[in-house]
């Protein structure tokens, strides 16, 4: 049997017409998922008054961690603290204050990530008084000892303040280093008789 070529353009169409229809099926049809529940973001331990304390080589306190809610979520072993301070201790220096009212903390505790009214505290001492600086959040490494920041910080020390935008901390060398935008006010610290 042979075919005219006008019959050979249609059934070209027609294959080429049941070729797209299948594309199409198949484009638009929605992904199957498991519904084993390993992609919801759903806590699985809850504790309250939550308290951990890193030592150093010598067993000495190096930082603390508290809050009074922590909530752990398995898909991706993070957690979330309500209301955190994070104490990080040196020897013959003093302590470094971190606190805001949210935290979350990475898979194992490498990365604290801060927001909503964080304010890191430097303790006062014999020869300085307390150094506030206040942020909208802040990434702490507490293993490390640093901190950092891109957005706006305001220092404060007595009647002195600076402030800035972005910030790096090193608790290691107690310095707080503004990247950019920096302008500030220093009071002269009266002598002590």
């Amino acid at each position: 049997m042979r075919y005219g070529s006008s019959q050979l353009f249609v059934i070209v169409l027609l294959a080429l017409l049941a070729g797209l229809s299948f594309w199409l099926q198949r484009a638009v049809a929605p992904v199957e998922t498991v519904q084993d529940g390993k992609l919801r973001h759903d806590p699985d331990a809850i504790a309250e008054n939550f308290l951990v304390r890193q030592f150093d080589e010598q067993g000495r306190v190096k930082y603390r961690l508290t809050a009074p809610y922590l909530t752990h979520f398995p898909d991706d072993d993070t957690s979330q603290l309500t209301s955190p301070t994070l104490i990080h201790y040196r020897p013959n220096a003093p302590a470094l204050t971190l606190s805001g009212k949210n935290a979350k903390v990475s898979s194992k505790g490498q990365t604290i990530f801060l927001w909503d009214d964080v304010k890191a505290a430097r303790a006062a001492t014999a020869e300085r008084p307390e150094l506030v600086a206040r942020m909208p959040d802040l990434t702490v490494r507490p293993d490390d000892g640093i901190a950092f920041t891109q957005s706006p910080v305001v220092i404060t020390e007595d009647k002195s303040w600076v402030k800035g935008v972005g910030m790096h901390l090193d608790n290691n060398t107690s310095t707080f280093e503004l990247q950019s935008q920096v302008t500030g006010l220093s009071y002269p610290r009266r002598a002590k008789k």
